[in-house]
C-alpha cells in the first residue's frame, strides 16, 4: 500500500483526530488519577476535612462508601477512552504510513499512554491522595451516576462468573476497614521507628477490647481471696484489713456459693457505728452482722465483650464482677481495672503484692515463664504472634499442642518457639522455659 501524499494528509480531518486523541489521553490521565487517589485516601482525613467544610472530601466518603461501583465506573470509562485513543491512533496511522502505521501506532499510544495516563497521574495522586480525592470527588460522582446502570449489569456478570467458580462475594462488604487500616498503620509506625512500642500497645488494646472477653482478663478462681460468711465479724474484720483489695466476695458453705461482696469502707463505717454508740466499744464488732452490710454479688458471663462489660461497669457504677460459665458455676472475678490493664498495662498501687516477674531472662537466651501467664501478655512484651485461639495462658498452650499434661523436662517445638516444662504442681505447669527457634 502506497503511502498518500503528505500534502493532503494533513488536513482538517487529520488535526482533529489528532485532538481527539490528545482529549482521550487526557480523560484517561483523569481516571486512572482518580482512581489512585479515592482508594488511598485515607477515610480519616477525608472526614476531618469534610468536617472542617470541605465539600469535594464530602463527596469522596460519599462515593467510597460503595467501593465496587466506584471502581467499576473508574475502570470502564478508563478503558472506553484508552481503546478508542487507540483505534483513533490506528487510523490516523495507517493513513500516514500505510500498513507500517499498525506498529507505529501500537508503539506511540503504549508509550503516550503510559507515562502520561497511568504513571504520571497516579504518581501525582498517591503523593497528596486526599487533595486530589476531594478535587475530583464530584465529577467521578456525576460519573458514576451516568454509568451506573452498565455498572450494574457488569457487576451482576462478574459476580455470576466468580459464582461458577466457587467464590460468594458480599454486596456490603466494604473495601475500607478502619480498624485494619489503623492497626496496620500503628504496626508500620512501629516497626519505622515512628510510633513507641508503648503508644502502639495501647491503642490496640483500645481497639481489641471488643475482641477479647470477660474470661481471657479475669482472675481465676483458685486465685480469688474470699471470705466464709459464717466465721466471726472480728475476724472477718482483722482478713479484709490484711487483704490487699478493697472488695472481697463472701461465700456460705463452699467457695462456688457466693452471697455477697464485702467493700472495706462499708464494713470500716459499720464498725464505727458500732464502736462510737452509746454503749460501743471493741467487743461490739462481735454482734456485727456482716450479710447486712455486704453488697448483693453481681454475675456476668465468661463470654461477654470487654467493651460491653466496661460500658456496664459504668453504668451500674460498679467496679467488680464475679464471672460465671454457661452452667452458672464461678469462674473467677473481673474488675474494670483488669480491663484498663488490657490498655495502658499492668496497674499497681502501695497495697499490692510485690509479685515475682513472670517473665524472665536467662543468661543463655531462655525466657523462664510462669505458667499463668496470658499468651496476650507475653505478645505484647516480646512481639511475639503465639495463636491465643484456643488457650489463654502459656500452660494453656502447652497442653492444648502437646494433648496431654506434660511432665517435668518435657520439650515440645510449635508455632517457631521450643517450649521446656520447667516445674509441674499437681496436674499444673508451673514454669516453662521457652526459645524462639
Amino acid at each position: 500500500m502506497t503511502p498518500p501524499d503528505p500534502a493532503s494528509a494533513y488536513d482538517i480531518a487529520f488535526w482533529m483526530t489528532a485532538g481527539a486523541i490528545v482529549a482521550l489521553l487526557v480523560f484517561s490521565a483523569f481516571f486512572s488519577g482518580s482512581e489512585t487517589a479515592l482508594t488511598a485516601a485515607s477515610r480519616s482525613s477525608l472526614r476531618a476535612r469534610a468536617d472542617r467544610g470541605d465539600k469535594g472530601a464530602g463527596a469522596a466518603l460519599e462515593i467510597t462508601e460503595d467501593s465496587e461501583r466506584l471502581i467499576g465506573a473508574l475502570l470502564l470509562g478508563n478503558n472506553v477512552v484508552n481503546i478508542l485513543a487507540a483505534s483513533l491512533a490506528t487510523a490516523l496511522m495507517t493513513r500516514l504510513f500505510g500498513d507500517g502505521g499498525v506498529a507505529l501506532a501500537t508503539l506511540v499510544m503504549t508509550t503516550l499512554v503510559l507515562i502520561f495516563s497511568e504513571v504520571l497521574p497516579k504518581t501525582y495522586a498517591i503523593t497528596t491522595p486526599e487533595t486530589v480525592a476531594a478535587r475530583v470527588a464530584r465529577p467521578v460522582r456525576l460519573l458514576t451516576k451516568v454509568l451506573a446502570p452498565v455498572v450494574h449489569v457488569v457487576r451482576l456478570l462478574v459476580r455470576g462468573l466468580l459464582w461458577l467458580f466457587g467464590v460468594r462475594t458480599d454486596p456490603e462488604k466494604q473495601v475500607f476497614r478502619i480498624r485494619e487500616e489503623i492497626a496496620g498503620a500503628l504496626s508500620l509506625g512501629q516497626s519505622e521507628g515512628t510510633v513507641a512500642k508503648e503508644d502502639r500497645d495501647r491503642l490496640l488494646g483500645a481497639l481489641d477490647l471488643g475482641n477479647r472477653t470477660v474470661e481471657e482478663v479475669m482472675r481465676h478462681r483458685s486465685q480469688v481471696e474470699m471470705i466464709d460468711a459464717d466465721a466471726s465479724p472480728d475476724s472477718i474484720l482483722t482478713a479484709v484489713l490484711a487483704s490487699p483489695h478493697t472488695r472481697l466476695p463472701l461465700y456460705k458453705g463452699e467457695r462456688e456459693n457466693v452471697v455477697g461482696v464485702i467493700h472495706a469502707k462499708d464494713l470500716l463505717r459499720a464498725v464505727e457505728k458500732v464502736v462510737r454508740g452509746e454503749d460501743g466499744n471493741l467487743s461490739s464488732v462481735r454482734e456485727l452482722d456482716v450479710m447486712k452490710i455486704a453488697m448483693k454479688p453481681y454475675f456476668v458471663p465468661e463470654t461477654t465483650p470487654l467493651d460491653e462489660q466496661m460500658r456496664e461497669f459504668l453504668k451500674r457504677r460498679t467496679h467488680f464482677a464475679l464471672v460465671v460459665d454457661e452452667y452458672g458455676d464461678l469462674r473467677g472475678l473481673v474488675t474494670l481495672e483488669d480491663i484498663l490493664e488490657e490498655i495502658v498495662g499492668e496497674i499497681t498501687d502501695e497495697f499490692d503484692v510485690a509479685a515475682e516477674s513472670q517473665l524472665k531472662r536467662t543468661e543463655t537466651g531462655d525466657f523462664l515463664v510462669d505458667g499463668t501467664m496470658t499468651i496476650r501478655d507475653i505478645n505484647r512484651a516480646m512481639d511475639w504472634r503465639l495463636p491465643d485461639d484456643e488457650a489463654n495462658t502459656v500452660a494453656g498452650l502447652v497442653i492444648h499442642e502437646a494433648q496431654m499434661i506434660p511432665t517435668e523436662g518435657q520439650v515440645f517445638s510449635f508455632h517457631g518457639f521450643r517450649f521446656e516444662v520447667v516445674t509441674r504442681k499437681e496436674n499444673r505447669i508451673a514454669r516453662l522455659k521457652i526459645r524462639p527457634l
